[in-house]
C-alpha cells in the first residue's frame, strides 16, 4: 500500500464477497502501488480474503468513511484504507453461491465509489466482478458494471472497451441479446461510438489513433448480398466521422480486422456486438485483459473475467488481471490529468 500523500486515492471496489474479489483484493494491496488504494466493501469479507491468504499475518484493514479521511492519516505500507459500504456481511457468507446480500453489497460499494469520484475526490475507479443473479436477488436489475456506472452518472453516450498489450476493441452494442443487435445498430449510435473511441485514443495520448469499425455481418455486407446494415448505417456513419477529421476506416470483414489491427495496421477496432469483440480480446488472455468504461466524467477500468465462484475460498484467485486493470487506470487517470491540464 502507498503512503497517505495530496495524491488523489485510487476507488477499488471489492466485487461480489461470494467471489475471488475480497481475495483479489488482498493479493493485489499486499503489494506497493504507485498511488494510494481505497478499497470499497465489506470489512468482514477483506478480513476473511487476509486470512485466507496467510496475509493477515503482514496486512491491516484501516476503516475510514471518506476520501478526504486518507489525508489526515500517515498509513504505513501494512496498513489498507477501507470505506463500509452497508451493513456488514455474514462471517460465514458461503463461497460459491448467489447471496443477495452480496449481491448488494458489491452494488452499494461501486454507487459509494462513483459518488466520491463524482465529487473529485478520488482520481479513478477501479472493479473487482460483480455477480449479476446476486444482485438481480437484491432487487437490482442493472445488466453489469458499465449500465450502473452510465445511470449513475447520468452519462448517455458512453461504450465499453476491452483492452490489452495488442489489441483495444469498443463496442457499439453491449449487453443485449444477439437477435436485438441489427436493430439496435443506428447511424447515430455508430457515430457516437467512433467518437469515443477517438476521445479514448486522445487521452491515452494517441493523438494521431487510427480507428477501424467492423462490420456487421459475413464479409463486411459483401456489397448488401449478407445484409445492407453496413451499406445504410455504418458506411455513411464512417463518412460523417471522416468529415470531422477522425482517422477512421472501415466497414471491415468482422473475421480479419482483429489480426490486422493486432499486427499494427489499427490502434482500436469498433465492433458491433459484444462477443464479435470480446472473444478476440479474451483468447489472448484474461490475465492481462483490461475492461474500460468510456465516456464518464472519470477513469474506470476493470478486469475482464468474472467471479469465479468455483475456485472461490480456495485460496489460488490469480490477481494479475486486477493489477493491470489498476496500472491502467493509473496510466489513463495521469494522462487524462495532462490532457486537461
Amino acid at each position: 500500500m502507498h503512503s497517505a500523500s495530496k495524491v488523489l486515492a485510487i476507488a477499488l471496489t471489492m466485487g461480489d464477497a461470494a467471489g475471488i474479489g475480497p481475495e483479489l483484493c488482498a493479493r493485489l494491496l499486499a503489494r506497493e502501488q504507485a498511488a494510494p488504494v481505497i478499497i470499497y466493501g465489506d470489512i468482514v469479507s477483506l478480513q476473511r480474503a487476509l486470512e485466507l491468504t496467510k496475509l493477515d499475518q503482514v496486512l491491516e484493514l484501516f476503516p475510514i468513511s471518506h476520501p478526504l479521511q486518507l489525508g489526515r492519516y500517515e498509513l504505513g505500507q501494512h496498513q489498507l484504507p477501507i470505506i463500509q459500504c452497508g451493513p456488514p456481511l455474514p462471517a460465514d457468507l458461503p463461497y460459491g453461491q448467489v447471496n443477495a446480500a452480496a449481491g448488494k453489497m458489491a452494488h452499494d460499494a461501486v454507487i459509494y465509489a462513483i459518488d466520491h469520484a463524482l465529487e473529485g475526490h478520488i482520481r479513478a475507479l477501479v472493479t473487482a466482478p460483480l455477480h449479476k443473479d446476486a444482485m438481480h436477488q437484491a432487487g437490482i436489475e442493472a445488466p453489469g458494471h458499465t449500465e450502473i456506472l452510465a445511470q449513475r452518472t447520468k452519462t448517455t453516450d458512453y461504450a465499453m472497451m476491452l483492452m490489452n498489450q495488442e489489441l483495444k476493441v469498443i463496442l457499439v452494442t453491449i449487453h443485449v441479446p444477439l437477435n436485438a443487435v441489427s436493430s439496435l445498430i443506428t447511424q447515430e449510435k455508430e457515430l457516437g461510438t467512433i467518437r469515443l473511441a477517438h476521445q479514448f485514443c486522445q487521452q491515452a495520448g494517441l493523438s494521431q489513433a487510427r480507428i477501424a469499425v467492423a462490420g456487421l455481418n459475413p464479409h463486411a455486407g459483401e456489397a448488401g448480398q449478407f445484409g445492407r446494415e453496413e451499406i445504410e448505417i455504418i458506411s455513411p456513419a464512417i463518412a460523417q466521422a471522416q468529415a470531422e477529421g477522425i482517422d477512421v476506416s472501415g466497414p471491415w470483414p468482422g473475421d480479419t480486422i482483429f489480426m490486422r489491427a493486432r499486427r499494427g495496421e489499427f490502434d482500436i477496432v469498433v465492433a458491433q456486438y459484444h462477443d464479435q469483440g470480446l472473444i478476440p480480446v479474451k483468447y489472448l488472455g484474461l490475465e492481462e485483459g483490461v475492461n474500460v468504461t468510456v465516456g464518464l466524467p472519470f477513469i474506470r477500468t476493470s478486469v475482464d473475467h468474472g467471479t469465479a465462484y468455483d475456485i472461490a475460498g480456495q485460496g489460488v484467485a490469480d490477481e494479475r488481471s486486477l493489477q493491470t486493470a489498476l496500472d491502467a487506470a493509473l496510466a489513463l487517470s495521469r494522462n487524462a490529468a495532462q490532457t486537461t491540464g
